[in-house]
């Protein structure tokens, strides 16, 4: 008798049919590790199909092409900070230590080891209008979300606090990349610190004039 047919075995270097989202979710894994190990123009549909074991048809049915495929990773990486950072001020009403968890939010995000932080912090092309426009939109969610906290706790108007918000910013982001590019010259924990109190002895001389001396650290 002769023996049953077996089912033909998968093409090597093809995966098995997936549904549309977690098909998705693998491609953009996939040209995340592309994308920072080689930066935009360096990268090639071709090696993010290889990567990801797709034939390229298979990506070009998901991402129409590269930049869109790009685009798609910088909403990804922004939505992430955005996130991070709006739950720090959430997380509790201590503005000090809102301060200092929005702070942690940016060395966090800059310490993933797959490096995505760069498609939001460093991108190679700030150039392209589209990705400069959500790059500056993650930035602007972020300013916003800080300086209604300030506005809220402070004696400032609005466009004090904005200032405020995005000076913040700018120590977060820039200590956290010095951080990270000086191979932890300073530990994580007290790089936050140092920071954190550089901001807050800013911040604290502008609480409300009704409040007593112990809401500064409130």
């Amino acid at each position: 008798m002769s023996a049953e047919p077996t089912a033909p075995a998968p093409r090597p270097g093809r995966t098995q049919r997936l549904p549309r989202t977690a098909r998705r979710f693998q491609l953009l894994g996939a040209a995340r590790e592309v994308f920072v190990a080689n930066g935009y123009h360096a990268a090639a549909m071709d090696d993010i199909a290889e990567r990801a074991g797709v034939s390229k048809p298979v990506l070009y049915q998901h991402f129409p092409g590269k930049l869109e495929l790009y685009l798609a990773l910088i909403d990804e990486q922004a939505e992430q900070l955005v996130s991070s950072v709006r739950r720090a001020l959430a997380s509790t009403t201590d503005n000090h230590v809102r301060i200092a968890r929005c702070i942690a939010a940016y060395f966090d995000f800059v310490d993933d080891p797959s490096g995505a932080h760069q498609l939001v912090l460093e991108s190679d092309l700030r150039s392209e209008p589209a990705v400069r426009a959500r790059v500056e939109a993650s930035v602007a969610e972020c300013v916003a979300a800080i300086a209604a906290m300030i506005v809220a706790d402070a004696e400032v108007d609005a466009a004090e606090a904005e200032l405020m918000a995005v000076g913040l910013i700018g120590l977060a982001d820039t200590g956290a990349r010095w951080w990270l590019t000086s191979g932890g010259a300073v530990s994580k924990q007290r790089a936050t610190t140092v920071l954190t109190d550089l901001a807050w002895r800013g911040l604290a001389g502008h609480r409300r004039a009704d409040d007593g001396p112990e809401s500064a650290r409130g």
